[in-house]
């Protein structure tokens, strides 16, 4: 890494704080959004969230939407080369899509292991209800991880890509002007 007070370290510093920054910021606003539309406390939400979701699950999930932010910071930093930018574009891509990944893995993972504890189990009128109860526990784990990471995974990707076309358009049209040639539009 580069030493501390050199323009490369500040930028590192500065992307992964601003990632970090609208990170909270989104999760507070949700929080306000689901709060005003008659959700539960806060509170309740985040300990149903680690109850169904896990916290390996929300762990991976923080740890690859920041590095999507963080990757759309350095995108957007006006100091890089524009092979930087493609560069970071691109590995904003992957991390979008390692979202995607983990959420249909965990989906995987859920209903495996809602069949592994149907397959072990003895069904009796007098224990179906607790097998259908296990059951549905496993299945939400399953369901709720793709509800949750496929459109946060679309809107990352959307974001990523529409801040690489804008970006591409300014310095395309700067380039342009710089040259003295008026751009005509089609």
């Amino acid at each position: 890494m580069p030493a501390v007070g050199t323009p490369a370290a500040l930028a590192v510093l500065n992307g992964g704080s601003r990632a970090v920054s609208y990170f909270l910021g989104v999760m507070v606003l949700a929080l306000a959004l689901a709060l005003a539309m008659g959700a539960p406390e806060p509170g309740e939400i985040l300990s149903w969230a680690a109850r169904v979701l896990g916290g390996v699950f929300l762990g991976l999930l923080s740890a690859l939407i920041l590095a999507t932010l963080y990757c759309w910071q350095r995108l957007l930093d006006r100091d890089i080369r524009p092979q930087q930018r493609q560069a970071w574009h691109e590995a904003g891509l992957h991390a979008a899509n390692g979202i995607a990944t983990l959420a249909l893995t965990y989906t995987l993972f859920g209903i495996s292991l809602g069949i592994g504890e149907l397959a072990g189990q003895n069904l009796t009128p007098e224990t179906v209800q607790a097998v259908i109860r296990g059951l549905t526990e496993r299945f939400s784990l399953a369901f709720m991880t793709t509800v949750i990471g496929l459109p946060t995974s679309a809107l990352l990707r959307a974001l990523l890509s529409i801040s690489a076309a804008w970006v591409e358009a300014r310095t395309s049209a700067a380039k342009t002007k710089t040259k003295g040639v008026i751009p005509c539009d089609s």
